[in-house]
């Protein structure tokens, strides 16, 4: 069985993270659940100490079992605030294992990073100002699909970044770990030194190949370091450097390198061939081979073996991953709003319970905690017994919690001229195919034609595909464009959405040549400017909207609109019905 070179180095990975899991961050492994990583995290779990804590991370943690702070039952018992330890904290000297890290939680990735840039955690609540070490590694599990990533804060600060699902399990194999090996690594990882050499090398490496960040030079002589020592070496040599390139820099770049031809006028005159062997020489069959250049610039070296990692096709994808943070999925393209009763936990506040407020129990009981001591004095001369915890009403804390609001997309279809029959049938195929997949998507569609002098609601807001196909069959089309009059309708809906606490999503399809004002009379000037009017009170609204340009040669009409509107402007002179409802969910995404 042949196992694949690209294996070996993401078992070499885990061995240089088991050396130093603090200096190079952490592994970034994207892979779905399998046999594949299962095999991966068991060489790096006996690749690390067994007294080293191994700690995971649960996606919805609260913060006060992130951070640390009171411990309640502690605090209640002792009568005087108890400190607790966090879970990163608990985390200090191993190793931190992040399931599900392209969902994680925007705070949650705060604290995170946080405690890995200052390497300690720091607790100022209930009372109580703490500061705790957290010096740990982060292993991050990326489970995303398409384009659901870890957010990049985290990424930026993991050194590796591991591919698991190119691998079958044909191709993957247990290699012999050595503990005793790496943790003699361990030891005399902090004497090795690197030369600035070396250091300028990887810059120079890194900035050709369009790698921003500056901690990913850092970390990869952190990696380098840590190879050195894994291989029982006391320096850093070229093929530390060159396998640091390998596992750090080539996953994170974004255009190839080019080697710039030499300037043949500047470029010296050749050597003159050396004279011919003397034929009496005695030592003529000792001549020494001739020896390779060994003087290549290191940085030459890096990127070559970079370019020898990169599988074919990579850097496409590098490309249209670059820049792009956790992105919602198409489930959850509403807005984040606050709620009282239903939802994500979003923490508590101090409040009152009133209009169905629902009481955090255990952050009333933890903000109460640390005035026992004083309360139970005061009431000693009460009569009647006094409670065990005494909770006065400036302790209660009112849960919070947010969950995403239903969107509703409403296409603003003009039926107008000789294109509306194509405009038509286009739309009415994209509502077709989000309708088709709503239950997945949570959302709804609406539909308002304008033609001859008034708009009118083709489809109210609905789920029903049955529904929305008996509405749009046959519809006509022709006549004048009232371009305003079509406005004013969809923003009434769009507005009355919006009121109800849902989202909506204003898709334009026109050419922007409107000729109805409106009131109704025939003139391009008037009708102009009461779309552009009508167009201002999106953007005073603050409601998302596109304008997608249907006609056969876009022009600046529907583009002067747009800008009206604050809308995005799309030019599709030749868009069907997919093109339509993709621009459609990215637009609803994006808002």
């Amino acid at each position: 069985m042949s196992i694949s070179p690209a294996w070996s180095d993401a078992v070499t990975a885990a061995q240089l993270f088991a050396v130093d899991p603090v200096g190079t961050g952490g592994v970034l492994l994207r892979s779905r659940a399998g046999p594949v990583r299962d095999r991966w995290m068991a060489l790096l779990r006996a690749a690390l100490p067994p007294d080293q804590p191994y700690k995971h991370l649960p996606l919805h943690i609260a913060d006060g079992r992130l951070l640390g702070g009171l411990d309640l039952s502690a605090t209640l018992l002792a009568g005087r605030p108890v400190a607790e330890r966090g879970l990163l904290s608990e985390a200090d000297g191993g190793v931190l294992v992040v399931a599900m890290a392209e969902r994680l939680q925007s705070s949650t990735n705060v604290y995170l990073t946080a405690a890995m840039d200052a390497q300690e955690t720091a607790v100022e609540r209930d009372g109580l100002s703490l500061r705790m070490p957290a010096r740990f590694g982060v292993v991050a599990l990326d489970e995303g699909i398409d384009d659901e990533f870890a957010p990049a804060g985290l990424r930026d600060r993991l050194g590796f970044h591991l591919d698991l699902d190119q691998f079958a399990w044909r191709d993957t194999e247990d290699f012999p770990v050595e503990l005793d090996a790496i943790l003699a690594a361990r030891e005399w990882l902090a004497g090795i030194k690197v030369e600035s050499e070396q250091i300028e090398a990887i810059c120079t490496a890194a900035a050709a190949l369009g790698i921003v960040s500056l901690r990913a030079p850092l970390l990869a002589i952190r990696a380098a370091k840590a190879s050195a020592a894994l291989f029982d070496r006391r320096t850093i040599e070229q093929d530390d450097i060159t396998l640091a390139a390998r596992l750090v820099l080539a996953p994170r770049a974004t255009v190839f390198p080019q080697q710039e031809p030499p300037d043949q006028s500047d470029e010296p005159p050749p050597p003159e061939p050396p004279p011919p062997p003397d034929d009496n020489s005695e030592n003529n069959d000792q001549q020494e081979p001739p020896t390779p250049d060994l003087d290549k610039a290191l940085d030459e070296v890096i990127l070559a073996a970079v370019k020898a990692a990169m599988p074919p096709g990579v850097l496409e994808a590098l490309r249209a991953s670059a820049g792009r943070s956790r992105s919602r999925s198409a489930g959850k393209a509403g807005e984040l709003q606050k709620s009282k009763k239903r939802g994500r936990p979003a923490g508590s506040l101090r409040g009152e319970l009133r209009d169905g407020s629902k009481l955090n129990v255990i952050e009333t009981l933890r903000a109460a905690a640390p005035w026992q001591p004083l309360r139970r004095r005061q009431a000693e001369g009460r009569p009647g017994s006094a409670p065990r915890v005494l909770v006065e009403k400036d302790d209660f804390r009112i849960a919070r919690f947010k969950q995403r609001t239903e969107t509703i997309t409403i296409f603003v279809v003009d039926a107008s001229g000789s294109a509306a029959l194509h405009r038509l049938a286009e739309a009415k195929g994209a509502v077709e195919l989000l309708l088709a997949d709503c239950y997945v998507r949570r959302d709804q569609v609406a539909m308002v034609s304008f033609r001859g002098t008034i708009a009118e609601i083709l489809l109210p807001p609905t789920r029903s595909l049955a529904r929305a196909k008996r509405s749009l069959a046959g519809l006509p089309g022709g006549g004048g464009t009232p371009l305003a009059a079509g406005l004013d309708t969809a923003f009434m809906m769009a507005d009355s959405i919006k009121r109800k606490g849902q989202t909506p999503t204003v898709i334009v399809l026109t050419d922007g040549r409107a000729n109805i004002a409106r009131d109704g009379a025939p003139g391009r000037p008037q009708a102009e400017e009461d779309a552009k009017t009508s167009a201002r009170q999106f953007r005073v609204a603050g409601i998302n909207a596109v304008v997608i340009d249907m006609s056969p040669r876009p022009g600046p009409q529907a583009e002067a609109f747009a800008k009206e509107m604050d809308a995005r402007y799309l030019p599709l002179p030749h868009a069907d019905a997919t093109v339509l409802a993709q621009a459609v969910t990215a637009a609803a995404r994006a808002g």
